[in-house]
């Protein structure tokens, strides 16, 4: 899957499955340095995904700092044609200062068993 370079970083775009609902969310940061993959809240509550008072918060530490978020499970998120089922998601409000929908961090790239090519821009699946 070709890579878009927007402010120097990669992004591609994924499809959200959840309660037989699906959605497109563009501006997926690939993000090898994130242990889990992270969805805008304002972009998955179209799909019925939003905070309940019996989730559990939970705090995640990065380079932009920190922020709460809830997990999900989604039906599948795909990147191209590969399509991963039943992974487990963290929701959060992604205010970082720039355009940002997503993160697909190492829990979703390992299990795709993906690389990234600089040189091509591609991120490749090989499941």
């Amino acid at each position: 899957m070709q890579l878009q370079l927007h402010e120097g970083l990669p992004f591609v775009d994924v499809q959200v499955g959840y309660r037989r609902k699906v959605a497109t969310i563009p501006h997926v940061l690939i993000d090898t340095g994130s242990s889990s993959s992270i969805l805008s809240v304002d972009r998955v509550a179209a799909l019925g995904i939003i905070p309940t008072p019996d989730d559990e918060l939970r705090v995640i530490r990065g380079v932009g700092g920190t922020e709460a978020v809830f997990a999900r499970m989604l039906d599948f998120l795909q990147v191209g044609e590969y399509q991963l089922n039943k992974l487990e998601i963290e929701i959060g409000g992604m205010d970082y200062g720039f355009d940002i929908l997503g993160i697909l961090g190492m829990d979703f790239l390992q299990q795709a068993r993906a690389t990234v090519d600089i040189d091509a821009l591609e991120l490749r699946i090989f499941c």
